[in-house]
């Protein structure tokens, strides 16, 4: 691997003070037409609660993403929570709200949070999924253009970065193929069955040069923190998951805005603050969990954190080296090409880190201790990092 990126200078941090006491996903993900989006939020946070061993009413913080949005769900679970957040900016909001929940427990406006997450992507039952208003940039800038939703915002990046680099179909269809490799060891995967890059590139073409197997699920789920200080958690049931670093940023909020289509700014500068603050370097870590929306997110995450250096993460990933029995495991739940993907991501690449640093997992990955989740907002508008793990720093 190659070495780190530039970071800033490491700040002062209390080493992992505040942690993950509880976390769970709704009983059942993939399609659910019986949840509305409310149900999946409510569903998710009871079980964050029972799994932390607390009570409802030990929750005095809580934060999630607008539509229904917190103020809805703390209604509905019959808790007044004395912090709130209702940060939104896309699949990476929550590793948002776990950064935004560590400042707040450290200052003392509360002392448990709860973040949820609950999206009816599938079905559509619960809040109207419109289009992007007349006035908003993208509507006006993009979209005359044919640049309109993920598929044919993302490939735009993607071409650039396949022109650069060299990056072969063959390389990019096996990101899939890797992943599949994991999700097969996962009870609760959509999709387990295994894949060959042959099939990758047969599946119907979506978006050059994006097949079907290299774009994400669309499903139904949901999940939920319960966040707390490491004191508090002493006397709970769960193995505690230490938050080591925190990380946020954003680049632009149009596709073709980006500094170069070929790296995401903001996954370097969210991943290296989040890096600086956990004082931790590359070989400390022993599971990844990377945004997969579609195919080559993944290889971005690789490149822009510094774990391979530029053009090298297809050829990183083809050899093996992220699959089970690979180096550096990766997306271990199967990803949002194989487990779910709601339309929000983010929470399910907490949730796994969470299992694998409690050695919970279905696709348990022996001996890790440190775990980086990496989510991405938008279209590369935005990106959350995360540093968590089962010690103290």
């Amino acid at each position: 691997m190659s070495g780190p990126t530039a970071r800033p200078a490491a700040r002062q941090t209390n080493g992992g003070d505040v942690v993950i006491a509880g976390a769970a996903e709704t009983d059942a993900v993939g399609v659910l037409p019986e949840h509305s989006t409310l149900r999946l939020h409510v569903e998710g946070a009871r079980n964050a609660v029972a799994d932390a061993g607390l009570r409802m009413s030990d929750i005095d913080g809580i934060a999630s993403v607008s539509a229904p949005g917190p103020i809805q769900v703390a209604h509905a679970l019959g808790i007044r929570p004395r912090w709130i957040d209702g940060t939104g900016v896309g699949g990476t909001s929550f590793l948002l709200h776990v950064r935004h929940a560590v400042a707040a427990i450290r200052a003392g406006h509360a002392s448990t949070i709860l973040v949820t997450h609950g999206e009816s992507g599938k079905s559509r039952v619960g809040p109207a999924y419109g289009m992007l208003p007349p006035s908003s940039p993208n509507a006006q800038f993009e979209a005359p253009y044919g640049v309109l939703g993920p598929p044919t915002m993302f490939t735009i990046p993607l071409l650039r970065y396949m022109k650069e680099f060299g990056l072969t179909p063959e390389q990019l269809a096996y990101v899939p193929v890797a992943q599949r490799k994991w999700a097969a060891r996962n009870p609760r995967a959509r999709y387990r069955e295994p894949i060959t890059v042959e099939d990758v590139l047969n599946s119907r073409m979506i978006s050059y040069p994006l097949h079907l197997l290299e774009c994400c699920l669309v499903t139904d789920g949901g999940g939920a923190l319960v966040i707390t200080s490491a004191e508090r958690a002493r006397d709970l049931p769960q193995p505690p998951v230490h938050i080591l670093g925190t990380g946020e940023t954003f680049e632009s909020p149009l596709i073709s805005q980006m500094e170069d289509f070929t790296t995401s700014a903001a996954f370097r500068r969210s991943s290296a603050e989040a890096f600086a603050e956990a004082g931790i370097s590359h070989g400390d870590v022993d599971h990844l969990m990377i945004y997969d929306a579609f195919a080559h997110v993944p290889i971005y995450g690789l490149e822009d954190m510094g774990f391979v250096g530029r053009g090298e993460a297809g050829a990183f990933i083809a050899e093996g080296n992220t699959e089970p029995g690979g180096r550096l495991p990766l997306n271990t739940n199967g990803g949002g090409l194989s487990y779910t993907h709601t339309g929000m991501y983010g929470m399910f690449l907490i949730q796994e880190s969470v299992r694998q640093l409690r050695g919970q997992a279905a696709a348990q990955v022996p001996g890790v201790e440190v775990s980086v989740a990496l989510g991405n907002g938008g279209m590369f508008m935005a990106a959350g990092t995360l540093v968590l793990s089962n010690r103290t720093a």
